[in-house]
């Protein structure tokens, strides 16, 4: 039959084999993966909506940026990375950029589009590839459980479980809230399944604990639907030379400083706990990873949204088994499915996710261990590393004071030549993004 030649091709073009991975499983790990993103079909565009840009074509935008975004990672880098728009940078798009400077959203489009191909431009010089190979390995491990405990966070606030409180800064919810019992019904539900050593314990978590809301009434169900001919409204309507005026090359410097170290940040993580790394260290086919993360940016700049990142949730599809593209690929055509079934993915509360994102969390701290403790050189900037990230919700920062603290730990030590220059050249970066940019 053809399709037996087709399915060993594919099966060799991914490295099934040398990565011990099967149809079944990364079919699942994609399931899981779009599981703990599917919010973003619905917060991103919220939070851009504020901007005056139609509901219905952020929606469809967000889809196919998403979808693009991970068929690249899957099909050309060959990694269970997906991409969507990020959040803290729509934020930053609507509150900082449109509604604080005023800037009309088709101008700030034209931004994101700008900072995608000066992605699409550092990454071909190789600049990107060697900040990425400049990172000390010894922060490898700092910043992957840095991100465990801001996936965690995430997932403790988006539960209700933990909750703001003016005194204390953060403080435990009401439990008995509905929503917060549901989250919590999930945590345990998914806890006792991965002790059972079931491997769709995540997927099953989440569709059996949205079942139990929709019966509840904790979820509803909001019947809604769109289409590719909702892009209309924004897709092509950038603003590029409204973009390039005086003043704007701040606007797209934020979104190309951030998104970059986020990306890495990302990338980082999953990668160490997909292992990734080849023996030297290094991530294989990195230019791919990189070359997909500017064009998704640049699609989605054109079809009618934010900045689209690398998203740290792929840790559940690896967490659950995801070893090669296909799992971003399976991703990505689920993005394209949620355009047309948008109130099927909208009935999934935050409830039913957040236990998969703190179970996955905690699954990532496991590399603390790999961590050289006895060492303060090493161990305080991996320390500042992995406690900034969640407590400024923010991977750029983590890195930032991660590589300010060890580049100033060597220079005090006298060692200043075991580092490599390029590192200099990122802190003295991150000094100047702390002393100009105040919240990054």
């Amino acid at each position: 039959m053809a399709f037996m030649p087709l399915r060993a091709t594919l099966e060799r073009y991914f490295e099934f084999k040398l990565l011990g991975a099967d149809w079944k499983t990364e079919i699942l790990a994609g399931f899981t993966t779009f599981m703990t993103m599917a919010y973003i079909v619905f917060v991103n565009p919220a939070i851009l909506h504020e901007t005056g840009m139609p509901l219905a074509a952020v929606t469809a935008a967000t889809c196919i940026s998403a979808a693009v975004g991970s068929f690249l990672m899957g099909g050309l880098a060959r990694y269970p990375i997906a991409l969507a728009p990020g959040m803290g940078l729509n934020a930053y798009f609507t509150y900082a950029v449109v509604k604080g400077m005023g800037v009309p959203w088709q101008a700030a489009l034209g931004a994101v589009f700008l900072s995608g191909v000066a992605f699409l431009l550092l990454t071909a010089l190789g600049v990107r590839q060697l900040i990425v190979s400049a990172i000390p390995h010894e922060l490898y491990a700092a910043v992957a459980a840095g991100v465990g405990l801001f996936i965690a966070f995430i997932g403790f606030r988006n539960s209700g479980i933990i909750v703001p409180h003016p005194a204390t800064t953060v403080t435990l919810g009401n439990l008995r809230d509905p929503g917060t019992a549901l989250a919590l019904f999930g945590l345990v539900l998914i806890s006792a399944l991965l002790a059972w050593r079931v491997r769709a314990a995540m997927l099953i978590g989440i569709l059996a604990t949205t079942l139990v809301g929709l019966a509840t009434g904790v979820s509803k169900w909001a019947p809604q639907s769109y289409s590719l001919g909702d892009l209309a409204a924004t897709a092509g309507k950038l603003d590029i030379p409204g973009a390039l005026r005086l003043g704007f090359l701040e606007i797209i410097f934020v979104f190309l400083f951030i998104d970059l170290f986020d990306n890495i940040g990302t990338l980082v993580a999953v990668g160490k706990k997909a292992n990734l790394f080849d023996e030297a260290r290094q991530i294989p086919r990195l230019n791919r990873i990189l070359f997909s993360d500017a064009i998704a940016t640049i699609v989605g700049a054109f079809s009618g949204t934010s900045t689209v990142v690398s998203y740290i949730e792929s840790a559940a599809g690896v967490a659950a088994g995801g070893r090669t593209g296909v799992t971003a690929i399976v991703t990505g055509l689920l993005f394209v499915l949620a355009l047309f079934i948008a109130p099927v993915v909208g009935a999934i509360p935050a409830a039913a996710t957040a236990p998969a994102l703190i179970i996955v969390g905690s699954m990532m701290v496991s590399v603390v261990g790999e961590i050289a403790w006895n060492d303060p050189e090493i161990a305080i900037p991996a320390f500042l590393t992995m406690m900034t990230i969640p407590l400024s919700f923010s991977i750029a920062n983590g890195l930032a004071f991660g590589f300010t603290a060890y580049s100033l730990l060597k220079i005090l030590r006298g060692k200043f030549r075991e580092v490599n220059w390029f590192v200099y050249l990122l802190t003295a970066l991150f000094i100047l993004r702390f002393l100009y940019v105040a919240n990054g």
